[in-house]
């Protein structure tokens, strides 16, 4: 039987898995996720997730299935990275008011010395949001550890996010559906 193993420190994805009914061990590494500046948003993510991945291809043991991911938010062909204070997440949100923006992930899937890519796309159309509002969020909730300084399982979510083209756990950081396709052909 096969073991999986989530290199990932989010607490988000590891919810995740756990509701996908997935046994795991959580193993993480520190990685560098720099990427040359002429990458597109899509390609920067796959690139992330293969560094990851790769940092796991030669220690994962013959019976382990090691899952990496990486969550890029990006609008205007721009990367939309984590805050880094509050007036970045509060600069950032306002950028993503009354717009549509596209989070991407990249799932790497590191099984018999191969490594497996793949990537999903969720458009999400936020409402235009008052300055009061983003600055609850921002105090309340300080979404400084998310991509886009939001998450969309967080008050914003409810009561900002009006529509998803995709899927909800993509942007949540874990495509859970293609995942578990894709853990189908392998376990």
């Amino acid at each position: 039987m096969m073991k999986l193993i989530l290199a990932s420190k989010s607490p988000r994805r590891q919810e995740l898995l756990k509701q996908m009914g997935y046994t795991f061990e959580v193993r993480t590494k520190e990685v560098d996720e720099s990427f040359p500046a002429h990458l597109t948003p899509m390609d920067a993510a796959i690139h992330i997730a293969g560094k990851k991945a790769a940092a796991f291809k030669e220690e994962r043991k013959d019976d382990e299935i090691v899952i990496v991911a990486d969550t890029i938010v990006t609008i205007d062909q721009k990367i939309i990275g984590k805050p880094v204070n509050r007036n970045d997440a509060i600069n950032t949100l306002a950028l993503l008011s009354g717009r549509v923006h596209e989070v991407i992930t990249a799932v790497g899937l590191v099984v018999s010395n191969e490594i497996s890519l793949f990537v999903e796309v969720t458009k999400v159309h936020m409402a235009e949001l008052t300055q009061d509002e983003i600055e609850y969020y921002t105090d309340q909730f300080k979404p400084y550890d998310k991509a886009g300084a939001y998450g969309i399982q967080e008050w914003i979510g409810l009561v900002g996010i009006t529509r998803l083209e995709g899927t909800y756990t993509n942007v949540v950081g874990l495509p859970t559906a293609r995942l578990f396709r894709e853990l189908r052909k392998l376990l």
